[in-house]
């Protein structure tokens, strides 16, 4: 297999050298690759390097609160009365547990999620993959066919930071994890599942806690009634996504800035009211009285504690729709003061009131703001979902982008912050798994004992990853590195030793979504790697492409032919197969493959990329058209009189810097050199005008893939039926490309692998 900076299809190499000069004038350079030069469009940046204005990281900070924090600021509704499933037996349990509370929720959402972990995005991006394909960028450990030439400039693909620090351990750990295999495979693994278990746990929403709370104003409402309101109110919130992340931020961020000021305030009172000596929590001395009182009882009750961090992973998922900055100051400024706060209050109240904590939230709700406090908190648990959904959204879309899932339609909300995406797909089956999840567990407990391995299996991995990160990456001192090891990855471990004491009270729902999720990427990976490597090693070679010019069998036709392909590196091998068949060639045909870059729009005069396919009497071209996000295809802009204008004027280009025409230069017979060149010029020019007033067809290369035979049992079963089901009820070629279905013919090819 070549490299994927070889030269395929006799593409001329024309580097920049002293022929190059003219007249004391430089030369304009041509890069000796298309994949290259396919992927480098002036104007794009990377997201978190933008130097926004403060108005801006304002709004996405005010926005983000009604995205983000839903899930970890209703925590307070449920934390106490989960720790405490059997009530209080020592006023100073309280004191122990709320010392536990303030510590692990400034440890891990305050210090490691907004402080640490945020500055490890991918290009703004975070979440599991993003880590995953960071740690990729800077060590050959991946496992997806991604790093190829054009990506070292779409992806920002640093070799090294700008620091240029070396690191023994650094270098040793980097080679150990490329030569095994077995090392990469596991990244790989646990990067499904890590993603698989938050998608997971975007499915466990807290709608029927919500709902659930009514029963405390009226017994009226049965719990039949509970779920089905439950089940009315999640068909609305996943209706509600298709208005974008921008619109849906804006609407709920009041509702939440409005739950984070009464959360805060209430607990202020409760303080002030109660118990104003239980700040003595402070001292961690009652963490250890807690544990010597209560031993093993104490030990289960962390999987009720850790629930306070719920949603803390959409920190980090959801970056993509904001930035780092304005993260740091919604958390800062309102939420991590509002659930201290919050949990500080309610301590108070129960060191006058223990026998109330299965409902300490409500009743610890001062009388005159009972009712509107109980409706700020049915909305705002009601948004509580909308933290995952939007990572969930996000992280398919990285996922997608690195081949480890079905194609999908990939919608961008907003054309001010690029990050900010919708997956109708994805949106209604997760609605559809939400419902079944309400209706099937009915009650809270289950569901929140699910929530817990999910949550802290999350942050489990995060904190593995994040360590590799930052021994390989940003080449830390090895103190801070075993000090984030000693403190916060081992609380997260006695929390996750925890949370799977309660597998079987319904804690093993999240592992049989992750099971579902990790089988369906794991077999669209497989086989889109393997189709991948066969596509590479079967492309056209130069010779293969001669013998078809060579061929007195092969008519020409009138006509302009575009052949999509998603192959950027050369001829597709299907081309062969076309031909074999159709014995019949457009008089000018184009190879075009459509390349998605992550800024908003693409200029019109860099839309598209041209190399000539020799030998010249064949006419054909191979293509990169490049689309920003917001472009449009094929409607308001007219693509095929764009591609055909930019592909004459490729071919003037073509000659005037053609290394004939930099030799004519020094040639006494430099008239005779033009005007050959400028025949040869006006004939191409021709050929290109008539192909495009004859008519254009667009021809799409289809690959059916099956598994080769003796394949085993195993190889047959995901190729020909759990690829083939996949593949048949998601999303075609033609919808990815945004081809004009009039005039559009499959060319179909079967791959056995």
């Amino acid at each position: 297999m070549s490299g994927s900076g070889a030269v395929e299809s006799g593409e001329r190499q024309v580097a920049l050298s002293q022929d190059n000069l003219k007249g004391n004038k430089l030369l304009p350079q041509r890069y000796d690759s298309l994949d290259l030069e396919s992927g480098a469009v002036s104007g794009y940046h990377r997201r978190s390097s933008k130097a926004m204005k403060w108005l801006v990281i304002l709004q996405l900070a005010f926005q983000s609160i009604g995205i983000v924090y839903g899930d970890i600021g209703t925590s307070p509704l449920y934390v106490f009365s989960s720790t405490f499933p059997n009530g209080i037996n020592h006023a100073d349990d309280v004191l122990g547990v709320l010392s536990l509370i303030l510590y692990t929720l400034t440890l891990i959402p305050l210090i490691k999620y907004v402080f640490i972990v945020l500055h490890a995005n991918d290009n703004g991006d975070g979440g599991t993959f993003a880590l995953y394909s960071l740690i990729c960028r800077y060590a050959n450990v991946g496992l997806v066919p991604s790093q190829q030439a054009e990506d070292s400039n779409v992806s920002n693909f640093q070799l090294e930071l700008p620091g240029n620090k070396r690191s023994r351990m650094a270098s040793s750990l980097k080679s150990k994890l490329e030569n095994s295999r077995v090392a990469k495979f596991f990244l790989f693994f646990a990067t499904l599942l890590g993603t698989s278990m938050l998608i997971g746990d975007g499915v466990l929403t807290p709608c029927i806690s919500a709902v659930g709370g009514i029963k405390e104003a009226t017994s009226a409402m049965t719990e039949d009634r509970v779920v089905w309101i439950s089940a009315a109110i999640l068909v609305c919130l996943f209706l509600f996504q298709r208005l974008g992340t921008d619109k849906v931020g804006y609407t709920f961020s009041p509702i939440l800035l409005v739950w984070f000021a009464f959360i805060a305030g209430i607990g202020i009172y409760n303080i002030i009211h109660y118990d104003p000596t239980v700040i003595k929590a402070l001292n961690p001395r009652y963490i250890v009285d807690y544990f010597r009182n209560n031993q093993q009882d104490a030990w289960i009750s962390l999987g009720g504690i850790i629930l306070c961090t719920t949603g803390a992973e959409a920190l980090f998922a959801d970056v993509g729709h904001f930035t780092v900055l304005s993260i740091q100051i919604s958390t800062c400024g309102v939420v991590y003061p509002a659930l201290i706060l919050a949990y500080t209050g309610q301590a108070s109240f129960l060191r006058k009131h223990p026998d109330l904590v299965s409902n300490t939230f409500f009743k610890s709700v001062p009388g005159p703001v009972y009712w509107p406090m109980f409706v700020v908190a049915v909305l705002a648990a009601i948004i509580a979902s909308q933290a995952l959904i939007s990572g969930t959204f996000s992280i398919v879309q990285q996922s997608l982008a690195l081949g480890c899932f079905p194609r999908v339609k990939i919608v961008h909300t907003s054309s001010k912050y690029e990050g900010q995406v919708y997956v109708p797909e994805v949106n209604y089956l997760l609605m559809l798994a939400c419902i079944g999840v309400t209706m099937g567990f009915r009650t809270t407990v289950k569901i929140g004992n699910a929530y817990g391995i999910a949550v802290v299996f999350v942050m489990t991995l995060t904190s593995s990853y994040l360590v590799l990160v930052m021994i390989m990456i940003w080449k830390s001192n090895i103190l801070y590195v075993i000090s984030y090891v000693l403190i916060i990855g081992s609380v997260e471990l006695i929390y996750l030793s925890s949370v799977l004491y309660k597998f079987d009270q319904g804690g093993y729902l999240p592992l049989i979504f992750a099971a579902v999720l990790m089988t369906i990427m794991y077999v669209w990976n497989n086989v889109y790697r393997r189709k991948y490597f066969y596509e590479v090693e079967h492309k056209l070679s130069p010779r293969r492409i001669k013998d078809i010019a060579a061929n007195t069998n092969i008519c020409r036709i009138p006509g302009l032919a575009l052949f999509y392909s998603e192959l950027v590196q050369g001829i597709p091998p299907i081309f062969k197969h076309y031909v074999e068949n159709v014995p019949a060639l457009h008089s000018v045909f184009v190879f075009v493959s459509i390349k998605s870059l992550p800024i908003s729009k693409v200029p019109a005069d860099e839309r598209f990329i041209f190399r000539r396919v020799e030998p010249k009497e064949l006419n054909m071209y191979r293509c990169v058209g490049r689309y920003g996000y917001m472009d449009v295809r094929n409607q308001e802009e007219p693509f095929e009189r764009i591609l055909v204008e930019n592909l004459k004027q490729f071919i003037r280009d073509d000659y005037k810097f053609s290394p004939q025409s930099q030799e004519s230069a020094h040639d006494s017979d430099e008239d005779t050199i033009h005007g050959v060149q400028k025949e040869a010029l006006e004939r191409d020019i021709e050929a290109v005008d008539k192909a495009w007033e004859a008519g254009a067809v667009h021809l799409i290369g289809e690959n059916e893939v099956v598994a080769a035979e003796g394949a085993g049992i195993g190889k047959r079963l995901m190729i020909n039926y759990a690829f083939n089901f996949l593949k048949k009820n998601l999303r075609g070629s033609e919808t990815v490309f945004d081809i004009p279905h009039k005039r559009m013919v499959k060319v179909g090819m079967t791959y056995e692998l």
